[in-house]
């Protein structure tokens, strides 16, 4: 089946199940300052896993596009990408475990049609803190007409045995990880997993670092994919740290389209699904070379950053040396590095690589067009051209060491690959001192950027403090001002709250006077002053606009929604968090106003 297939049988199948299909979060998330992009389908529903009523009902399923950094230097295998498509399934205090594990068991070999011969699964086994999921073994045992027990996973794999229990490591969900992290009222659950086998042939080469070791259903030998995992959040943690089941038990099940298509053609690698293939296609074309040997690696880095530069640039995001936009650079610059190591004229073939990743998903979730988008890449990879330049000119000049080498590839983007290739050429090899001093400086670098970025990527731990509430619904009260000020062309285009402040970004083509600014000001704090009451009504997207509600620009909604109103002033679809009463804000005050792109200002505000 291709991704296509795939994506509209689950989604169907889990409507027949009485699920709503709700439309996918943005990849940047609004009012979220602990993650930079959409990295799982269960981070826009976080409120609700908490208690919160959807609007939507209990029963929830989508398709989410997602985008993991941290899976960058993997790019290249079978498996892993960066940018992603995650299918998704929710009960929210609704269906169990006993529907849940045999619902999916059903779409796989159903609907998809793969022979559970294929599947093994992995439950929980179990510690002090909560007991051995019991439950999903007699499930799993009576989907797989099996009586063998579960076996310890670790302990290697027997194809006649179907069921593999694992540690808190790895068959464990909480947002901060294994139930001794968890903070009192932290809430966490067992999870099980589905592994598509695709043979002992993918067995690991004798001279793998994993050769000594005993191969099992949960190891990265390249053998078994993981297709699908069911957490279930049954458990809440106590002060005295001891866990109490929750009285309403919820369902988050993620699994990756890529590799359900992968698995429905038997076919161990996602880069040779349509997904990739047309993509990769256009990359051989213009290289003029295949995509194996030495040439595989590069052109897989290539369609993988192209996709996730892409869809960035779809959702606002513009190349920069900070959080959303570093990001986004470096993927472009390590596709252009892969693009001159294959011959590949980067700026000349960018729009055919930017339109063949449009096709592959069409209006399901792109609404500009190739030649709005590639010409951001196109200025990027043109900027990046310059500082190999620069680069270039101090080989040439500067004494050549290891930090030398570093900085270079850390301050200008140019690659190591790069600096090596050219002081050979010109007779001045790299020494294996040098080599050495490069990975220590870069090691050195690598761990002061995740002790920075530390829970940059958990995703979906929406700050929900008295602060960040506080000024997440001033926000409203901003954007109605800045409407009634600058005019009624105003419109949110990204937003980030902090306990200490709001960001809002918004479409107006000049710098603001300081004479708006003060109306501004004082028009939301006359708002404040009022104590407007602030309500909440679920209804249709289309009464909500009919009614004057202010949308996020660009983001697409569920059939139902919220539509929170303060008082008479302002009335906006949001998901919250929102005070009662506007009484209680305090005083509102701008302390920076900038652009943040063309035809877009970004404001900063505060409350005291």
């Amino acid at each position: 089946m291709d991704s296509r297939q795939v994506r509209e049988k689950y989604l169907h199948f889990f409507k027949k199940k009485g699920h709503a299909i709700i439309p996918p979060a943005p990849l940047v998330p609004k009012d979220d300052p602990t993650t930079l992009f959409t990295s799982s389908g269960m981070q826009q529903l976080v409120p609700y896993l908490k208690g919160e009523p959807h609007p939507m009902g209990k029963r929830l399923v989508d398709s989410q596009p997602c985008f993991r950094a941290e899976d960058t230097e993997e790019v290249g295998d079978n498996r892993h990408t960066t940018m992603f498509e995650m299918l998704g399934n929710w009960s929210l205090g609704d269906y169990f475990k006993k529907e849940q594990l045999p619902w999916f068991f059903q779409f796989l070999t159903e609907e998809i049609g793969l022979s559970k011969e294929k599947l093994y699964v992995t439950v929980f086994k179990g510690n002090k803190d909560a007991p051995k999921d019991k439950k999903s073994i007699k499930i799993w045992q009576n989907l797989f007409e099996t009586k063998k027990p579960a076996w310890d996973g670790e302990k290697g794999f027997d194809s006649k045995i179907k069921i593999y229990e694992y540690d808190a490591t790895k068959n464990w969900w909480s947002r901060v990880g294994t139930p001794d992290k968890m903070p009192p009222g932290e809430i966490g659950g067992p999870d099980s997993e589905v592994f598509y086998d695709f043979g002992p042939e993918l067995k690991i080469h004798e001279n793998s670092p994993l050769a000594d070791r005993p191969c099992h259903v949960n190891c990265d030998c390249g053998r078994f994919l993981e297709i699908g995992n069911s957490v279930f959040m049954e458990y809440e943690k106590q002060k005295d740290g001891s866990f109490k089941t929750l009285p309403a038990q919820n369902v988050d099940f993620g699994g990756g389209l890529e590799r359900i298509v992968a698995a429905s053609q038997n076919s161990p690698d996602i880069f040779k699904t349509d997904l990739f293939s047309s993509i990769i296609r256009i990359i051989e074309l213009e290289s003029g070379k295949k995509c194996e040997g030495e040439n595989k690696i590069p052109m897989r880095v290539i369609a993988d950053h192209m996709r996730a530069a892409v869809f960035m640039a779809q959702e606002g995001v513009e190349p920069s040396n900070k959080k959303q936009g570093y990001i986004m650079r470096r993927m472009i610059r390590r596709s252009a590095v892969k693009m001159m190591q294959l011959g590949i004229a980067s700026r000349k073939n960018i729009p055919k690589i930017c339109q063949s990743i449009i096709d592959v998903y069409g209006s399901l979730y792109f609404n500009k067009r190739a030649d709005e988008l590639y010409p951001i890449i196109k200025e990027e990879v043109d900027s990046f051209e310059r500082a190999i330049h620069r680069g270039t000119k101090i080989l040439q000049t500067k004494q050549i060491s290891g930090k030398l080498l570093f900085n270079l590839q850390q301050t200008y983007g140019f690659p190591f690959e790069i600096s090596e290739e050219l002081l050979t050429e010109w007779g001045k090899p790299i020494t294996e001192k040098d080599k050495k001093e490069f990975e220590k400086e870069k090691k050195k670098h690598q761990k002061l950027s995740r002790k920075a970025s530390k829970g940059m990527f958990k995703g979906g731990l929406v700050d929900k403090s008295e602060e960040v509430t506080k000024l997440h619904t001033a926000t409203h009260l901003f954007h109605e001002a800045l409407r009634r000020v600058l005019g009624e062309h105003v419109q949110q285009v990204g937003s980030n709250i902090t306990a200490e402040r709001l960001r809002f970004d918004f479409t107006h083509p000049e710098k603001l006077t300081d004479q708006q600014i003060k109306k501004i000001e004082d028009l939301v704090n006359e708002q404040i002053k009022k104590n407007l009451k602030v309500t909440k009504k679920v209804m249709t997207i289309s009464k909500a606009k009919k009614q004057g509600a202010l949308a996020f620009f660009g983001q697409r909604y569920g059939d139902k929604i919220n539509v929170y109103k303060i008082g008479s002033f302002s009335k906006e679809v949001c998901a919250g968090p929102h005070v009662d009463f506007t009484g209680c804000l305090g005083q509102f005050t701008i302390k920076k106003e900038e652009s943040c792109g063309a035809g877009k200002r970004r404001i900063y505000g505060v409350l005291k």
